[in-house]
């Protein structure tokens, strides 16, 4: 995207702790929304804070990618730990090396499935399943990212891996290709899932779409554009747009703390005396985060401190 005004150049402006929730276009990689995020900050005179991103996507997927900001880069972890949602359409009768659009075709069948022969294999691919991720992914092989050795020519054999589909239903389909949803954990390659439910019908596919919908507690609703974040970035207004810290942490009860309780934890001190049902907490002095913190049921320890 070009620029009609210089950058601005002091950082004076406040720092933000958040999360921008951007829907990613089709092209660029995750890392490049963690660029575009720190060229906004720049843009619009924020201090400088950390950013980081929530959950990879390929460049040909599109949809929700979680931006943390400042100590919401704290919590980028958990994000990458979330269920995550998707739709995606598998074309029938040709595989690719990369399972996606972007590579070369290596296999081909006549064979195109009916919609009744979808439903009947889909609930093999509902609830814990073992998958073997792509050979063109990011997982690394003797130190190497397995799509480098990919495209380098060389074999990559990755272990299978056991993931949790946990709704898997269609959208539409016709004899030449298919477009479902699936809700699924961590580490689940919706590639890998599109080439076992190909084959499972006797035929092979690929992946023709792929649009997230869903990280964690994070849907489209709040999802913006690369133009708009660059708009509110020129207009000085990113946090129109951001979303708290505590947005991550929804499945998260709130613990309200006394000053005094909310300074030990600053500390790192545990704090007894807390009477709370065992588990985590998002724990707050009024309005401010404080830290994400573990109950006992006597009383309660640091797990994430925020510096706010």
């Amino acid at each position: 995207m070009t620029q009609d005004r210089p950058i601005r150049q002091d950082r004076n402006g406040p720092a933000l702790h958040g999360w921008l929730i951007i829907d990613k276009p089709l092209g660029p990689g995750s890392t490049d929304m963690v660029s575009a995020a720190k060229r906004a900050l720049r843009e619009g005179g924020y201090a400088k804070v950390k950013v980081g991103h929530g959950g990879t996507l390929d460049p040909l997927a599109t949809g929700v990618l979680p931006i943390a900001l400042g100590e919401a880069t704290k919590l980028s972890g958990r994000m990458l730990d979330a269920d995550k949602a998707y739709a995606f359409t598998v074309r029938f009768g040709a595989q690719t090396d990369t399972l996606d659009l972007e590579g070369a075709v290596i296999a081909t069948s006549d064979v195109r499935p009916t919609r009744a022969m979808l439903e009947a294999v889909l609930p093999r691919f509902t609830g814990p399943i073992a998958q073997v991720p792509p050979a063109y992914s990011a997982l690394k092989v003797d130190g190497q990212r397995a799509y480098d050795l990919a495209r380098a020519g060389e074999a990559v054999v990755l272990a299978s891996r056991n993931v949790t589909i946990h709704a898997l239903t269609i959208e539409s389909a016709d004899e030449e290709q298919a477009t479902l949803v699936a809700t699924v954990s961590k580490g689940t390659y919706i590639r890998s899932l599109a080439r076992d439910i190909a084959l499972a019908l006797g035929t092979v596919g690929h992946v023709t779409m792929l649009r997230r919908t869903k990280a964690g507690p994070f849907t489209l609703a709040p999802a913006i554009s690369l133009d708009s974040l660059a708009e509110h970035a020129k207009a000085r207004t990113l946090e129109q747009i951001l979303l708290p810290l505590r947005a991550g942490l929804d499945d998260i009860p709130a613990l309200v703390l006394a000053p005094d309780q909310a300074g030990a934890l600053r500390q790192g001190r545990q704090v007894i005396g807390i009477a709370a049902t065992p588990g985590l907490y998002f724990a707050t002095e009024g309005s401010v985060p404080v830290a994400l913190v573990e109950s006992d049921g006597v009383g309660v320890k640091v797990v994430r401190g925020f510096n706010l």
